[in-house]
């Protein structure tokens, strides 16, 4: 009878212990100002690479259309 006992006890107590924890809140999500692209000074000398190129100096001279919506996808129907 004691092992029935123990075993409500450790189920009760994980409950309680489930309802009781803190809820985790998700990260903010990124804002476009937050990200720190390097971009080329005026008149610094730019190259222009075809193919596969390491390069050990970069830089971002546009970036790109974020998006700023969710993307809605509906499924998979034919």
């Amino acid at each position: 009878m004691n092992i029935y006992y123990a075993i409500a006890m450790m189920v009760v107590s994980a409950l309680i212990q489930l309802a009781l924890a803190p809820k985790q809140q998700g990260p903010a999500p990124t804002a476009f100002e937050d990200i720190d692209f390097p971009q080329a000074d005026e008149g610094t000398p730019q190259a222009v690479v075809f193919g596969d190129c390491w390069s050990g100096d970069w830089m971002v001279l546009a970036v790109g259309n974020y998006r700023v919506e969710e993307i809605k996808q509906k499924g998979g129907k034919k």
